[in-house]
């Protein structure tokens, strides 16, 4: 009779174990003046994982990070699941009133908070919490916490690479945010993904400019760390810093928002890199004129996109080499879409009301469906909502999207922000791309507006360059000219647009002044 194979669990707490031990000297984080190697980094892990272990913990119990991008957030991302613990990112930029909330809503036992946030915990009660003053010295609260604890690893045997390794709240603008819980073996994959997918290598040296909190910082944390990569921290995200950065720690990789790269190709700083750079987008669609924009500072953008659902990013515009002898427009146009699923993740698929897969031409819309390893487990005690999300064994994105002959997906709109203008539809998309392409615009974002005779006309929301100037006539007239005419702007508002805390434009605020007396449903 032959012995039982032994078969290890998927986790991503695996990829620290073994860069600690392959590359124990090689620098792992870097902060401000701080400098940890692997060896260090997995030492402090074990320090803080079998603190958590000391207190009482349970397995299974939730443990909440309300910090920014610095070391113990990134520590957090090994230590909490180490100790069978599940990690709950609270992002940094919400009110009382939300991180009460997720507090509450994940049952979370401890609550690690920096000292700049502290104030956000007010209204929240009976919850043990530990400030991080972040010195990276004795004294600060958090490090003596973690003198306290072991440097030896807490053995705490995973039995089964389905539960949940963290809960990551949704943005929340049309209710109560959901708590989508993720999985071992489905962050482990996604790690691993976006390794493939961006190139990253030993030698990778990863600026966070992303959100550790958004999506568990797309999974980066146990990416670069896959790789014995370096952690280049940043604590505020700022176009000046990034710039800094980019020179003086020789960054090879990033990722962030479409909102974050405008402010690095319109910084004052901003110039042809001797080094490409790496940069990932998602969070929303990049206009080809951002795309270009990057591509002439000799930073290479691969745009790839997901949900919160989803881990974060699961498809990529992965380029071909025939791209490159395009003209950057044309290179661009077919970078903005958003391609299919990563090699860790099935197939994306476009499908009608029926759940029938659209033609692939490039013009039926339908709506975007994803299944399979990096789709999240549902929602925390919200079975109601998950039923309805995961219907059909597929997750339903609420994105609308055409399918093209090379099997690349693009997406058009949101459902709900398609405009319906005298029976025809029209794609906010692709309005805001043209007005994007103006020379004095920045940014820009489409909605709906009452119209008498149509029903509903677009209308364009612009930040505007700095120094630069432009009428609202001259962008409509500039929009007839690279779209249909009826889907050109009706008319253009000038200002700052208003974001969520991870930098998507709330549509609905722009909405909701357009329409307010109207018979309009907003959502």
């Amino acid at each position: 009779m032959s012995e039982k194979v032994y078969r290890s669990e998927l986790t991503p707490d695996s990829f620290l174990r073994r860069s600690a031990c392959m590359f124990p000297d090689k620098t792992a984080v870097v902060h401000e003046e701080r400098r940890y190697t692997y060896r260090e980094l997995e030492e402090r892990v074990n320090r803080l994982s079998s603190r958590l272990r000391d207190a009482g913990l349970q397995k299974g119990d939730r443990v909440a990070f309300l910090c920014f991008n610095i070391p113990p957030m990134l520590e957090a991302h090994f230590a909490v699941p180490a100790a069978g613990l599940v990690l709950v990112a609270i992002n940094t930029r919400l009110g009382k009133d939300e991180v009460k909330y997720i507090v509450e809503h994940s049952k979370s036992k401890m609550v690690f908070v920096d000292a700049e946030l502290e104030e956000l915990l007010a209204d929240v009660e009976g919850v043990e919490t530990i400030r991080i003053d972040d010195t990276g010295e004795s004294g600060d609260p958090y490090e003596d916490y973690l003198a306290e604890g072991s440097p030896e690893p807490v053995d705490i045997a995973l039995e089964d690479e389905e539960e949940v390794i963290s809960i990551n709240y949704t943005s929340g603008t049309t209710g109560r945010p959901k708590g989508v819980m993720y999985t071992h073996r489905g962050a482990y994959l996604s790690a691993l993904g976006n390794v493939i997918e961006i190139g990253m290598n030993y030698e990778t040296k990863y600026l966070w400019t992303l959100p550790m909190f958004h999506c568990n910082g797309w999974t980066y944390p146990w990416a670069v760390t896959a790789i014995a990569g370096t952690h280049v921290c940043l604590r505020k995200v700022e176009a000046p810093r990034i710039w800094e950065k980019f020179k003086g720690e020789k960054i090879t990789h990033y990722c962030a928002a479409p909102t974050v790269q405008i402010g690095i190709v319109n910084d004052d700083n901003a110039h042809k890199l001797d080094t490409s750079i790496v940069a990932a987008i998602a969070g929303a669609p990049p206009s080809p004129t951002l795309l270009g924009g990057l591509l002439e500072l000799n930073i290479q953008p691969m745009h790839i996109y997901g949900l919160t659902e989803t881990y974060g990013p699961m498809t990529t515009s992965g380029t071909h080499p025939e791209w490159e002898d395009l003209d950057l427009d044309e290179r661009a146009r077919l970078m903005a879409r958003q391609g299919q699923g990563y090699v860790t993740a099935d197939l994306v698929r476009v499908v009608d009301e029926d759940m029938n897969d659209i033609e692939q031409d490039a013009d039926t819309m339908g709506e975007i469906m994803m299944h399979g390893n990096m789709v999240a487990k549902g929602y925390l005690d919200n079975e109601e909502e998950t039923e309805e999300a995961f219907a059909g064994g597929w997750y339903h994105s609420g994105d609308m999207a055409v399918w093209h002959p090379d099997g690349y997906v693009e997406i058009r709109d949101r459902s709900k922000d398609v405009i319906i203008s005298g029976g025809e539809n029209i794609s906010t998309i692709e309005v805001e791309q043209a007005v994007e392409r103006h020379p004095a615009v920045m940014e820009a974002a489409v909605i709906a507006i009452p119209d008498e005779k149509w029903g509903e006309r677009p209308k364009a929301f612009v930040t505007l360059k700095k120094d630069n100037e432009a009428t609202e006539q001259e962008i409509m007239d500039f929009c007839k000219e690279h779209i249909a005419r009826f889907k050109a702007p009706a008319a253009v508002e000038f200002g700052e647009l208003p974001k969520t805390s991870t930098g998507k434009v709330q549509k609905f605020v722009l909405r909701d002044k357009e329409w307010e007396g109207q018979n309009k449903k907003v959502n």
